[in-house]
């Protein structure tokens, strides 16, 4: 009889690379990982004299992430913000993997990863860092751009950027598909037949009205937040276009309303927000459309009057860029991180102020700050403008909230916010009820980037943020 010994042995066993976990150290952690780099740093390699530790090892927001194998460290990162304040700068530096490590495949690239991750939850926008010239082909393979070359302690370096989209892609999500969508003027002229307000005014916050000095603006608020949270909505519905026809430098003389819900006590608490809104700015609500039985829904129109009105789209380049914001307030309880509510707890005297900050100014170019964010809408100004647009970041007013991060704060819906063109020193933007600052330049080069501290200039948006060109 023959013995088919492999089938008796059953189907072979595939080895598999041992398992590692990353996450965030903990204090005994953090001691093993600062033997591992003192190992690899000071005694096997000698970049180091006597210790590697520095002064990131002693700042309190330093995160350490650590690779654990079979409950040992095996490997860990390091990341910092730069300077005194964080403004969405951060490093990763003291990479390093544990000798008898060094077979398990992947930990290096997990722990860069990780570190990437991890900037990027924590609201970075900027993520360097300097590594040695032998793991270059690592980070590149990642995906990390190299930026340079370094020594250090005698050993040659590559210094390297992690390429950050997050602005981007809240553009692309949110502005980027408007020329398609709209289709604007029989002939694909946006101005065609008056088509987005005309000339001068496509792409603009509002339209005016031919013939009149009415300016006419609308909004929709999204579905989800309409369902989950009606009374905001509905509080919002008004305040973007309030904010809307502020930027043109209308005062608001009239509201409509276009509202759906399952039932009538769910429409009901949506036109509890438009009327404590409409009350709050004292603006009446003329009239409207309601729907029962369907899924929620809300957009509001609203009417305003300026004899001239301030066009989206009269900036040019080399003009300062400045921002008028609201920075009192807190994050709004379930958009944490994207909507910031700094208008609820402000009386109507102060909401009117701030909604007359650009008739009382009359800037060469004003857009409001809308779901593209703080840069995003400076890309949308400058398009307009036939400009590009630098922002420097340093120079952006944020609330003083530890617990707002930068990349939150320029991509968020910030409640009132203005952006204003004009020529370098000449902003008349004011009010006691909000931050004004110059924020940067329009540019002749198109598309926005960000201005660090030490000069360089990362992208944050390409050109054409809508793609309906210039005003």
């Amino acid at each position: 009889m023959l013995l088919d010994v492999p089938a008796l042995m059953g189907p072979p066993v595939v080895r598999s690379a041992p398992a590692f976990l990353v996450s965030e150290a903990d204090r005994r952690d953090l001691d093993a990982y600062r033997r591992l780099r003192h190992d690899a740093f000071v005694e096997e390699q000698g970049i180091f004299a006597g210790t590697d530790l520095d002064a990131l090892d002693e700042d309190p927001r330093t995160v350490v992430l650590v690779a654990r194998a079979a409950g040992e460290v095996v490997g860990g990162v390091r990341l910092a913000p730069v300077g005194v304040r964080d403004i969405g700068w951060w490093t990763g530096s003291r990479l390093v993997v544990a000798p008898g490590a060094r077979g398990i495949r992947g930990v290096g690239s997990a722990l860069v990863r990780a570190a990437a991750v991890h900037a990027e939850q924590a609201g970075v926008l900027r993520f360097d860092a300097t590594v040695q010239a032998r793991s270059a082909v690592l980070f590149r393979r990642l995906g990390w751009i190299p930026t340079g070359t370094a020594v250090v302690g005698g050993v040659d370096h590559v210094t390297m950027r992690w390429p950050i989209g997050r602005i981007q892609r809240l553009v692309d999500a949110t502005k980027a598909h408007l020329a398609a969508v709209l289709e604007p003027g029989a002939s694909g002229d946006p101005a065609a037949l008056g088509a987005l307000g005309g000339p001068g005014w496509v792409g603009d916050d509002g339209a005016p009205v031919p013939g009149t000095d009415v300016i006419a603006a609308c909004d929709a608020i999204l579905p989800c937040m309409v369902e989950r949270d009606p009374e905001w909505a509905g509080w919002c519905g008004v305040l973007v276009n309030v904010n809307d026809l502020s930027a043109m430098g209308a005062t608001p003389v009239g509201l409509l309303d276009s509202v759906a819900g399952r039932d009538a006590a769910s429409v009901r608490r949506v036109m509890a927000g438009v009327r404590r809104a409409a009350a709050a700015w004292g603006i009446p609500v003329l009239g409207g459309h309601t729907q029962l039985g369907v899924p929620a829904a809300l957009s509001v129109t609203a009417l305003g009057r300026t004899a001239e009105p301030v066009p989206g789209g009269g900036g040019s380049a080399g003009q300062a860029l400045s921002l008028t914001v609201d920075v009192s307030g807190s994050w709004r309880s379930g958009h944490r991180g994207a909507q910031w509510n700094s208008t609820e707890e402000r009386s109507p005297a102060e909401l009117r102020d701030l909604a007359a900050t650009v008739a009382r100014a009359r800037p060469a170019a004003a857009k409001d700050v809308s779901m593209a964010g703080i840069v995003g809408t400076a890309g949308m100004l400058a398009e307009a403008s036939g400009t590009g647009a630098v922002v420097d970041v340093a120079d952006v007013p944020v609330p003083g909230s530890a617990d707002v991060a930068m990349g939150d704060w320029l991509t968020c819906f910030p409640g009132f916010g203005m952006l204003t063109a004009d020529a370098p020193g000449a902003s008349r933007m004011a009010s006691p009820h909000a931050t004004t600052a110059g924020i940067g330049r329009l540019t002749a080069e198109p598309g926005v980037g960000l201005r660090w501290p030490d000069g360089i200039v990362t992208p944050a948006v390409a050109a054409g943020v809508t793609g309906l060109g210039a005003a």
